[in-house]
């Protein structure tokens, strides 16, 4: 069965106030796209550039340490005279050496194998 055309199914024409306020709504709504689309852009564009200048991205990673083939790492570390290890922890290229001094106190002296250097001392007090 054909269902009739009614008057009331036909698009009828806005009056032009309402025209107006559709036309606005409709730039607005294009503006807004707008200017999400250049902000995600922006923020697309700001991972980009942080994943390829990421520091240490051309580094040797934190606990790879360069060695020759066939033979251990070897080096001196040199602690204060009189100093007694009391303990030692391993993390990445680092390693923490507890200390206990010639005049009763204690530190930690923290060396950086691949570098091998001696990167900090800090002394361990009471309060």
């Amino acid at each position: 069965m054909a269902r009739p055309i009614a008057e009331e199914d036909e698009e009828k024409p806005l009056d032009p106030a309402a025209e107006k306020v559709r036309r606005k709504l409709i730039r607005f709504m294009i503006v807004n796209l707008g200017l999400l689309f250049l902000a995600l852009m922006v923020v697309i564009g700001a991972l980009v550039y942080k994943a390829r200048n990421a520091p240490g991205a051309g580094s040797v990673p934190a606990g790879d340490v360069p060695a020759p083939a066939g033979a251990p790492l070897s080096g001196d570390i040199v602690l204060p005279v009189g100093a007694r290890v009391v303990g030692q922890s391993l993390s990445g290229n680092r390693l923490s050496i507890d200390a206990e001094l010639a005049d009763g106190s204690r530190s930690i002296f923290v060396y950086d194998i691949a570098e091998r250097r001696m990167v900090g001392q800090f002394a361990i007090r009471n309060k």
